[in-house]
């Protein structure tokens, strides 16, 4: 297994922060995560200038649009 495959494996089901290249963040639990980024969290939350702005069920977020993802802080 390659070691991006670990870390992929390891995040699933966890929660975790995607930031966009528009800047918003996406804070969920990370349901599913393909080779081209595409993301779908579940228990989402949608930030902007790091204020609250919405909160989703299911959300998927096309990888075109994905400038990192990373684990949440105390995951």
């Amino acid at each position: 297994m390659e070691p991006t495959q670990d870390f992929t494996s390891f995040l699933l089901g966890r929660p975790v922060i995607v930031k966009l290249n528009s800047g918003v963040d996406y804070r969920g639990i990370l349901a599913c995560l393909d080779g081209y980024m595409n993301i779908a969290l579940e228990q989402t939350e949608e930030y902007v200038n790091g204020q609250l702005k919405h909160k989703y069920g299911d959300t998927f977020i096309r990888g075109n649009n994905v400038l990192y993802i990373s684990t949440a802080k105390g995951a």
